[in-house]
């Protein structure tokens, strides 16, 4: 997404444990980069994701046999006029190879156009919006605009998924879920810990701080796209994924991909895999919970 680094892909050859034992996963955040149709300045970018695209076709291969049962479509960052093309192109989407609803691209601090946007978005199979906020200025965030609509999402019944670097943990996420307490908001990327750059003390007190408010929930997912190079191990993410899961416990945790993003840290196979170690030591009823059922309950999703 807009903000990140390229970083060499790593090599991990791990047991899939995740799914082994009968665990499904419902990956609430899957991207595609579909070229032809849409504009990916920030992919354009990357190296690792400048040429071709990502297709739904391409992410069947990489998860095939791997438990990945279901997928919520996360908007994909692309060019600002293009955000509600995407979001009518995907509608078409939905409902095939096992999508359950998309993640919209919305944006909260425009009075003009938000209505509309928010009806037109009900009949496209939206279960809930994002804003990726770590490329704006905070300001754009505590705007009274800005509050005031999500407020009106949290009435409707839609959650919010919060992408927000470490630095902004507090002086954006924070404020955002004191002030719309009834909004459902979905921190993701784990809170997006600049690993590499050894940001631990700074990323824990802002998790730590957040994950105090009830109607927030982590997102498991892009960790290891901010590790350094050649060290996307699970190894290097199990501390950050322990205190995730004592902060926010299994119940208000859920899994994403990433993709195609996933591919500058671990891919998505070796992602998959890496998650079946990281939560290994968990009860079924508690992967469970993190695989598919959080999950469902954040996004509205039908029971399986």
């Amino acid at each position: 997404m807009p903000g990140w680094s390229a970083r060499p892909r790593s090599r991990l050859t791990t047991v899939c444990r995740i799914t082994s034992d009968g665990v499904q996963l419902i990956d609430s955040h899957q991207h595609l980069i579909l070229r032809d149709r849409l504009g990916y300045a920030w992919a354009d970018a990357i190296a690792a994701l400048t040429e071709g695209d990502f297709s739904p076709d391409d992410y069947a291969r990489l998860t095939e046999g791997r438990g990945v049962v279901w997928t919520i479509f996360m908007e994909t960052g692309v060019d600002d006029a293009d955000y509600q093309a995407e979001a009518r192109l995907v509608a078409g989407m939905v409902g095939q190879r096992g999508m359950l609803g998309q993640i919209a691209s919305i944006r909260p601090e425009a009075a003009a156009g938000f209505d509309a946007w928010l009806e037109e978005a009900a009949g496209l199979g939206v279960v809930g919006f994002r804003r990726i906020l770590h490329v704006v200025p905070d300001a754009v965030s505590q705007s009274a605009t800005f509050v005031r609509n999500l407020r009106r999402l949290g009435r409707a019944g839609y959650s919010f998924d919060l992408t927000v670097l470490s630095r902004q943990l507090l002086p954006v996420a924070l404020p955002l879920s004191r002030a719309c307490p009834d909004q459902v908001f979905i921190l993701d990327h784990c809170g997006v810990s600049d690993i590499a750059g050894g940001d631990w003390e700074m990323w824990e007190a802002g998790v730590a701080t957040v994950a105090a408010h009830p109607n927030v929930f982590v997102k498991l997912s892009g960790i290891t796209a901010y590790c350094a190079p050649g060290t996307a191990t699970v190894a290097t993410v199990q501390p950050y994924v322990k205190r995730l899961l004592d902060l926010f416990g299994p119940d208000r945790m859920l899994w994403g991909s990433d993709w195609p993003v996933v591919d500058l840290g671990a891919g998505l196979p070796g992602w998959i895999d890496m998650t079946g170690e990281l939560l290994a030591g968990l009860s079924i009823a508690d992967r469970r919970a993190i695989g598919h059922k959080t999950a469902r309950r954040v996004y509205r999703l039908p029971r399986a």
